[in-house]
């Protein structure tokens, strides 16, 4: 497959995906996409130089930062699939009300326009309050497809979603064949 792998802030599960990411990258070929959050801010999570070293590193080419550099991969027919994650619930916002403001909603606008899947791997602390109504507007959309999600912490974060990041190519697989992943809801 060729996999569009976007980033989004949520940057405490950039570690684990990171793990996921090279684990792709080794099996598919992959065009790095990261939101200009991602690429900009240097967090207690790690460096924005350093993602951007590893995604351009495991992936082989310059990852797309930009909604200049994002536009091309529609009418390229660049990915089979686009994999956003994390999707963060701003993400969700956008992408539920058609704003296309940076090199990830781009880049999902440009390859819907092409009926191909977007699969969406959510880590947003307020998936149950006030991005469920987003999230709601996604999972009733064409060619939007979620990787299985549950709640973060129910205990001391309530509200939180977070999307099992190790289902992302079996999502993506079925994504490519117009099935969502089952159960959807962990």
């Amino acid at each position: 497959m060729k996999i569009g792998f976007a980033f989004c802030g949520s940057f405490c599960n950039h570690p684990e995906l990171l793990k996921v990411y090279e684990q792709i990258a080794h099996e598919h070929e992959v065009v790095p996409i990261l939101s200009e959050n991602a690429a900009k801010y240097d967090t207690r999570f790690g460096r924005a130089d350093a993602l951007i070293e590893r995604v351009e590193s495991l992936a082989g080419r310059k990852a797309v930062r930009n909604i200049v550099e994002a536009e091309p991969l529609g009418p390229q027919g660049a990915m089979d699939v686009l994999v956003i994650a994390p999707c963060t619930g701003n993400t969700l916002a956008k992408l539920a009300n058609g704003i296309t403001d940076g090199p990830v909603t781009m880049a999902a606008k440009g390859h819907l326009r092409n009926g191909k899947p977007v699969v969406l791997a959510i880590a947003t602390n307020d998936g149950l309050s006030a991005s469920a109504p987003n999230l709601a507007v996604l999972l009733n959309r064409k060619n939007y497809y979620f990787v299985p999600f549950g709640q973060d912490n129910a205990e001391t974060k309530p509200t939180s979603l977070i999307a099992d990041f190790t289902k992302i190519i079996p999502t993506a697989e079925l994504a490519l064949e117009g099935r969502q992943f089952q159960p959807i809801l962990l």
